[in-house]
This record gives C-alpha cells, sequence and structure tokens, in this order.
C-alpha cells in the first residue's frame, strides 16, 4: 500500500496529516452513552434481581446467576459457574458467576464484585412485599436493595457499558457474582479463593461496605471501606451442682455466668488505631464542628481519650466500636425448670476483632478478666473471616476512588473507613488483593427508622441508584481504562 504522502501535492500533506490523524484519535474515542437509556436499562435489571428470592435460608442463587448468565450472553460477554455441593442440602444449587473482559496486560485485573444472596425475611414484618421491587416516593423498596442487589446490579452495568464502549483496557476486567456471602462463605468465597483463585486474582478489588452518606438530604462525604473487623464467636459454659431451687447454692451456674457477662462488659479492651481509622478521624475532625472536631482530634491525648471514649461508648458506639475489638453478649441461656437448680448456663458473645488482633492472647486475657475456673471459654467455629492488613491510602485505587467520588458527590470529602461488620473482602485482602468497599448514597436517618440493610422495610433511593452505576461506571474506566 503506497503511504499517503505520495499521491499527494506537498502542499496537501499537512492537512492529510491532520484529517488522517483526526479520524485515528475518533476511531479510538469509545461510545457515547445515553445515560437516561441506561437508567431505564439498569432499573429493569435492578427490579428483576430484587424480585428473585435469594434469602439464605429460604431461597437460591441459582434464579439470579441464571439471569445475569443469560443478560451476559445477550451483550456478548462469556461467563464461568463454579458450584460447591451444598453439604447442608444437596438439592439447593448455590452457583457462582465469573465473566471477564480481557485487557492488554499491562496491569494486573481489576475485580468488580456484588453478592447475590441476601438476609432472610419475616414477611408479615414488610409494608411492602420483600421481593416486590416496589417504587414510592423515590424509593425502591425490598431485601437486598442496599445488601448487596445495588453493587451486583452497578457491576453489572459497568462491565456491560465497557463491552459496549469498545473500550481499550490495561487490565482485565473481571465481574463476580458471589453466593453465600451472608454467613455461608464455605460455597462462596471460601471455596472460590481455595480452589479457582486465578480466576479472581487482581490487584484491586471494589465491593460492598462503603457509601455516600447524606444527613438532612445534604451529602456530608463518602465512605471507602478500606479494612473491616474479624467476626468471632465465644460460649461461655458454666458448670455446677444441680438441686432443688429451694435451697441456693454458692455453685449456682446461672449466678456464675451472670457474673461472667458482668465482667467482660464492664471491660473494655485496650484502644488501637490502625491507618485506616487513624486517616478516618483526621478526616472528620477537618469537616466537623469545633466541639466534636477536638473530641476527634484528641483521641490519642492521654488527658483527654478516657473521657472520649466514654463519650463514644454513650453517644457514638460506632466510633466506640471503630477504636478497639469488641464485644458484645447477645444469648444467654440455663435451666428448664422455675424450681431446679441447673447444672449448666451458658452465653454466647459475639467479637469483632480488630484486623491484626491476636486471638489467642486476647482469650487468654478474656480468662483472666472472667477470673473463673468453673466458666469454660470455647472459641466457635464456622464461616470466620481471615484478618488482613488494611487496603492502602496512598496508590492508584484510592486516588482514583477520591477523584471519581468528588466529580460525582459534589467535591465531599472521602473518609476511609474500618468496617465493624464483616464482608467477604476479608478472604480477597488475605491473598493480597488490595479492596475497597463502595456503595450509593443512603440517608443517615434511615436505618434509625428500619430503613436499612438487613431491615423489614429495606430501601434505596432510586436516584441514587442511578448516580451510583455512573460512579462505578467512571470509577472502572478510570481504574481499568487504556492510559
Amino acid at each position: 500500500m503506497p503511504s499517503i504522502y505520495a499521491v499527494l501535492p506537498s502542499q496537501q500533506m499537512p492537512r492529510a496529516i491532520c484529517f488522517f490523524v483526526f479520524g485515528c484519535l475518533l476511531a479510538a474515542q469509545p461510545k457515547p452513552l445515553d445515560w437516561a437509556q441506561i437508567d431505564r436499562e439498569t432499573l429493569q435489571h435492578f427490579s428483576a434481581l430484587v424480585k428473585i428470592n435469594s434469602t439464605d435460608p429460604g431461597g437460591s442463587e441459582k434464579p439470579i446467576v441464571d439471569y445475569l448468565k443469560a443478560v451476559l450472553e445477550k451483550e456478548g460477554i462469556e461467563s464461568k459457574i463454579f458450584t460447591r455441593t451444598n453439604l447442608a442440602d444437596p438439592a439447593i444449587v448455590r452457583p457462582n458467576l465469573v465473566a471477564r473482559l480481557k485487557g492488554n496486560g499491562k496491569k494486573k485485573p481489576l475485580l468488580i464484585v456484588g453478592h447475590t444472596d441476601t438476609v432472610n425475611i419475616d414477611a408479615k414484618n414488610w409494608t411492602h412485599g420483600p421481593f416486590s421491587a416496589h417504587r414510592e416516593g423515590g424509593h425502591i423498596y425490598g431485601r437486598g436493595t442496599v445488601d448487596d442487589k445495588d453493587n451486583l446490579a452497578a457491576a453489572l452495568m459497568s462491565i456491560i457499558l465497557v463491552k459496549r464502549q469498545g473500550l481499550a483496557l490495561d487490565r482485565d476486567l473481571i465481574f463476580l457474582a458471589e453466593a453465600g456471602e451472608e454467613g455461608a462463605t464455605s460455597i462462596g468465597i471460601a471455596f472460590l479463593v481455595s480452589e479457582h483463585f486465578g480466576e479472581l486474582d487482581a490487584e484491586y478489588c471494589l465491593a460492598e461496605g462503603g457509601s455516600a452518606v447524606r444527613t438532612g438530604g445534604k451529602l456530608k462525604f463518602v465512605s471507602v471501606q478500606t479494612t473491616e473487623k474479624m467476626p468471632r464467636g465465644v460460649k461461655l459454659v458454666a458448670s455446677g451442682v444441680a438441686g432443688h431451687g429451694s435451697v441456693p447454692l454458692r455453685s449456682n451456674p446461672v449466678t456464675r455466668i451472670a457474673k461472667a457477662v458482668a465482667k467482660v462488659s464492664d471491660w473494655q479492651p485496650p484502644m488501637r488505631l490502625n491507618d485506616t481509622t487513624r486517616a478516618y478521624f483526621e478526616r472528620l475532625a477537618a469537616m466537623s464542628s469545633p466541639e466534636d472536631k477536638e473530641r476527634y482530634n484528641g483521641i490519642l491525648n492521654p488527658a483527654k481519650t478516657d473521657a472520649i471514649q466514654e463519650y463514644f461508648a454513650v453517644h457514638e458506639p460506632r466510633h466506640n466500636s471503630m477504636l478497639r475489638t469488641s464485644i458484645s453478649p447477645n444469648i444467654m441461656q440455663a435451666g428448664y425448670r422455675f424450681n431446679v437448680i441447673p447444672s449448666e448456663a451458658e452465653a454466647s458473645l459475639d467479637i469483632r476483632a480488630l484486623p491484626d488482633e491476636d486471638m489467642a492472647k486476647f482469650y487468654e486475657t478474656l480468662k483472666s478478666v472472667i477470673n473463673d475456673p468453673a466458666v469454660k471459654l470455647i472459641p466457635q467455629s464456622g464461616s470466620a473471616r481471615p484478618g488482613a492488613a488494611p487496603s492502602a491510602l496512598n496508590n492508584e485505587a484510592f486516588r482514583a476512588i477520591e477523584t471519581v467520588a468528588k466529580r460525582h458527590y459534589d467535591g465531599v470529602p472521602v473518609l476511609p473507613s474500618m468496617s465493624t461488620g464483616a464482608t467477604d473482602m476479608a478472604f480477597l485482602r488475605a491473598k493480597g488483593v488490595q479492596c475497597y468497599g463502595i456503595g450509593p448514597a443512603i440517608d443517615s436517618e434511615d436505618g434509625p427508622k428500619g430503613f436499612g440493610a438487613h431491615s423489614d422495610q429495606e430501601r434505596i433511593l432510586e436516584s441514587s441508584l442511578y448516580q451510583f452505576v455512573k460512579f462505578h461506571h467512571d470509577l472502572v474506566v478510570e481504574l481499568a481504562g487504556a492510559k
């Protein structure tokens, strides 16, 4: 093929070069997006996902995965299904879906995650049907609307839009729709990390755990989960001599377990900040009233810290939990007859440990706090999530989150946070993946009113869902798009 220069007079060469280069640039540009149409499509998919009963127990993730697979196939995106036999009930199939768009390999992949299961429901307490996706007053109601079918829908839309736009990628984009997050990790993330980690191995991960927070309808800050506490269960068992209730005994196990629980409740494990919580309180102080600013900045001041921690325990219990490994006695069981002293009494403790807590040492300390040889401390097994170092705040991913969040959420501050709850990102962080929890805008008043995650009136602002999809898409493009 002859050069364009060989067939043009010399005076026309600059113009030809200009048109040639401009044409190449146009060809490289992604296809424009019609966000009004995308909002309608988002609503269609989100409503379909909410209407599927994927509660655990009571439902199944398979219809969700079937729906996602069909949508992806229609877009020309291949997916794989990974299923571990459900030992509790082999008849119930609980699959995980993984889809991938290939990049040029300059960077390690980006993983975007949503979990397909939800907590179960008590249908009689729902004003709107838990699987109705009912729209009213600007909200969409239903189980999973903010945990986690919002992230699931956003991740689905992001991979679809990247594919439609024909975006060049510097890294593979991996979409994971995982099962079992709400208490059955053995068939979800634990299974995938153990047996199929190559399908998920990524430099960065975006999943649930964060949100843009509104108070009084005004955006205050964007929370990004960069670490989380480790759930650990402990059972206290007190033993003694059974007997007739008419003859009180000093060895009564009910008395012993009550005293043990009281000691545990009175004990406050030591405060310890990490990179995430230190940055959280520093940034929170910068945006707070003078009184709150002094309190948040004074946490480490030896002259003030005791009073501040007590204030948190009474007025800001979530902040108190962020400072330390926490213990909440949640269940007590003893006796079977009014007039019988039982031979055994139990209490169950919900421990939420800091990510680097040495649990063996912590249990020994807890035993010394209880200080009763008749009370045994028995750690409970189950779907315990592993501890891992917090994700970094000074890398490409967190900087991209800050940049894109400020663009979509009115420039409000971005706060890294340590979740007092738990997510499946713990398994990925333990494998070296830098994970960040994001989410749509929520009203801080919704939780106390009973409209939050796991509540009986779970809901999301429809406008916040659309805004989150735009944010999610732009963040994916920022992190994975070819530079």
